[in-house]
Order: C-alpha cells, then sequence, then structure tokens
C-alpha cells in the first residue's frame, strides 16, 4: 500500500489534502493526472447510465441536507459505529477495529459515535440551523422523486441517476482511498412495480458487471452479490 500511495503521488494522481500543513486524515486530493481519470470515469458512467438510456433521468442535489429528511431516513438513530478509547495510549479505535497491540488493555466501554458531519446553516447557532453534509446520494433521490415525475411525467418503471459528493466522519480512514471522509458516488436508484424487484435487480446487476468488463475489469474482481 505504501508503494502505491507513493506511485500515486509522483505520478500526479492522488495527494493528501492539506499535505504542507500536516494533513487531514481521510482527506485526499485529485491530481493533475487524477483529476482527468476520475472525470473519465464519471462521463463514462454519466453516458451509459443516463444518456445511453430512455428510461433514466439525471439529478444534482444539495449537499446541505435539512435533518428531518436524515430523521425519517433512520441516520440520526442508526449512522454511527461503536467507540472505544484505549487508556494505556490514549487512542481511539471502532470496537471491530481494535489493533492488536491494544487487546489485553483497560479499554473504555463503547459508545456510539455519529458518522455524520453536522454544521449550522444561517448566522445563529441553535437547534433550529442544524443541517448535515450527506452520508450519501440517496436520500436527495427520494425526496425529490415527487419532482422528477410532476415534472418528466414519468412512469415505472424508470430510474434517477446522480454523481455527488458524500461525507462519513469515518473513526478510523484507512486504506488509503477506500475509507475516507470525503468521496464521491455514481448511484442510480431504479423504481420499479412492485412484484418486479427480482427481474430488474438482475437486469442491472448483469448490466453493471458488463460495463465494469468494458471499462477493463476482470469479471473474477467484481463482487456483485444476486
Amino acid at each position: 500500500m505504501e508503494d502505491l500511495v507513493a506511485l500515486c503521488k509522483r505520478r500526479g494522481f492522488i495527494f493528501q489534502s492539506n499535505e504542507i500543513y500536516g494533513g487531514i486524515q481521510g482527506l485526499y486530493d485529485y491530481g493533475p493526472l487524477g483529476v482527468e481519470l476520475k472525470n473519465n470515469l464519471k462521463n463514462a458512467w454519466w453516458k451509459s447510465t443516463v444518456y445511453n438510456r430512455d428510461d433514466v433521468e439525471g439529478l444534482d442535489t444539495s449537499i446541505l441536507t435539512h435533518p428531518d429528511v436524515l430523521k425519517y431516513s433512520g441516520h440520526q438513530d442508526t449512522f454511527t459505529d461503536p467507540l472505544v478509547d484505549c487508556k494505556s495510549c490514549g487512542l481511539r479505535f471502532r470496537e471491530d477495529q481494535i489493533p492488536e497491540q491494544c487487546i489485553g488493555e483497560e479499554l473504555t466501554d463503547p459508545r456510539e459515535f455519529n458518522l455524520m458531519f453536522e454544521t449550522s446553516v444561517g448566522p445563529i447557532v441553535d437547534d433550529s440551523s442544524v443541517a448535515y453534509l450527506r452520508p450519501e446520494t440517496a436520500q436527495q433521490i427520494y425526496i425529490n422523486f415527487k419532482n422528477v415525475i410532476d415534472s418528466t411525467s414519468r412512469s415505472l418503471p424508470f430510474g434517477i441517476a446522480q454523481i455527488g459528493k458524500s461525507f462519513r466522519n469515518e473513526i478510523t480512514p484507512r486504506n488509503f482511498i477506500f475509507r475516507v471522509r470525503e468521496f464521491e458516488q455514481m448511484e442510480l436508484e431504479f423504481f420499479v412495480t412492485p412484484g418486479e424487484d427480482d427481474k430488474w435487480h438482475k437486469i442491472w446487476v448483469d448490466e453493471r458487471v458488463k460495463w465494469w468488463i468494458d471499462q477493463g475489469y476482470q469479471k473474477k474482481n467484481l463482487n456483485f452479490s444476486l
């Protein structure tokens, strides 16, 4: 992994964010080649998912999210990780990721840690100004479902696609860009008539596997569960 990180920096793909000031763990910047690679991937996905189909609409929604959206989606109550502190070294870990050298040390009782970034909207900081940086892109697709229906006269089955930033306040970001605090998602929510779920799920799994193979990936390295 160290060799991969060094190569990405040396070739101008990915840099540690804010590196000259010590960096921020779990945040990365895409360099001259990295941004081109990422944009090419996004453009290819958008073309195949939206432009080349007649049953998918695109969407681009705000990052700041009303707390009620995440309340009723269950995120406020369930989007958490159990957190423990090592009393000997003072370090903090997810309960399921305690390093071997800390096993046997005295640890605090696990407590829930909210993975969502909270912020305030407007000049006054109180309960009425709370908003969140969205932890995923799906919620804004769902709450805009009626708007898309009304503005496009769509009927089932059809999909809504979006590419956008999401944020998760990971306790222990790791594995380079594979578990980070800020990332970009390409997401499609496809709405079908009740009873046709399994049929459309298989169609889309086959479609996405074919797409990744067309991009040069080997099928054995793709993990899509049916």
